[in-house]
């Protein structure tokens, strides 16, 4: 009944064999574990490290990274301190007019996390048309998904070409006028070149052709700018009425909540813009944003909003709401509202 020594060096045998598949297994699991690590710790600095190329270059000369799939997750920390995003061009317009208000519209319009525009006017579509789109393009911000782009240039709603150049850059463009008593608005237009040019004539030289006669001067820019509905019919052989919304720049300022409640509307935005952004100025007679994009303060307008307008007679007031009438009925006809201006 004794167990025979080679039977018992047969055991042993196996043990040792099995020992050893046991280390080289692993080894070879530690091997791998640390190939991944290897590959893992050097993802970040490969991707980030100069490439052949680049490192012949001065610093300020490396390409930059193009954004990535990853980066236009909405969660990714990236997307902004990056730059993230593609530059598009403008979904939606803000053309016109001049002293309407479109300036303070864009301002509170900024506070909107969907909307990205330009800061200053391009004037693309009126006097840098010959630059093409490209050049157009390449002025506005990176936007995400979901992120709509915008640029303002009031002279677009007086200027002939503007609506066929941006129907052929796109017919599906929204625009936006911000629209105000067109009296008002030529005073205000007058303010502003004066504080520019102090030496030139008065309102009411310009205003007149004729001051025995009565007659209006039209060809003056400050009144043909008011002449809302010859303009309007011009951006109407282009666009569709529901393509274009009228802000009015009085209610701008009296309720600027409720306007930009239509406007984030039109442009199918959430309405994320609510009373709770504003303040009134009492000094200056203008809403003021609580906390202006990108900052901490209260936003005001700048300080050449709500300039004192010149004295102007009344009998010259009342000569221009006359010769203007006509066209405001007609342009509240057009738009199927009736602003108030008479």
């Amino acid at each position: 009944g004794a167990r025979s020594p080679r039977g018992g060096g047969g055991d042993d045998r196996g043990r040792t064999v099995e020992g050893g598949q046991d280390g080289a297994a692993l080894l070879a699991a530690m091997l791998l574990l640390l190939w991944v690590y290897a590959l893992y710790s050097c993802a970040g600095y490969c991707a980030s490290a100069p490439g052949p190329a680049s490192r012949l270059l001065p610093r300020a000369q490396v390409p930059a990274r193009s954004a990535s799939a990853e980066d236009d997750e909405p969660g990714a920390l990236s997307t902004f301190s990056s730059g993230a995003g593609t530059k598009k061009l403008p979904q939606a317009i803000i053309i016109g007019v001049k002293k309407g208000g479109t300036r303070a519209l864009l301002e509170f319009l900024r506070v909107h996390p969907d909307v990205r525009a330009v800061g200053a006017e391009p004037h693309f579509f009126d006097r840098n048309y010959e630059r093409g789109l490209r050049w157009y393009r390449e002025l506005m911000p990176k936007t995400l998904e979901g992120q709509i782009t915008m640029e303002k240039t009031p002279s677009y709603f007086v200027t002939r070409e503007a609506p066929a150049r941006i129907s052929a850059m796109s017919r599906d463009t929204k625009l936006i006028v911000v629209v105000r008593d067109p009296v008002t608005r030529a005073i205000s237009d007058y303010t502003q070149t004066l504080s520019k040019k102090p030496d030139i004539p008065s309102f009411e030289s310009l205003t007149f052709k004729n001051r025995t006669t009565g007659l209006i001067d039209t060809s003056w820019s400050a009144i043909q700018i008011g002449i809302y509905a010859k303009h309007l019919d011009n951006w109407l052989q282009f666009f569709p009425m529901d393509q274009i919304l009228f802000v009015s720049g009085e209610r701008l300022i009296s309720d600027p909540a409720g306007e930009l409640g239509r406007v984030q509307d039109f442009l199918g935005l959430k309405r994320i813009i609510t009373d709770k952004h504003f303040y009134f100025n009492q000094t200056k007679g203008f809403p003021c944003l609580k906390k202006a994009e990108g900052s901490s303060k209260p936003h005001c307008l700048g300080k050449t909003k709500g300039r004192t307008h010149p004295n102007i007679h009344p009998e010259v007031v009342q000569r221009l709401r006359d010769f203007y009438r006509p066209f405001n009925m007609k342009f509240y006809q057009m738009t199927g509202h009736d602003f108030g201006w008479d």
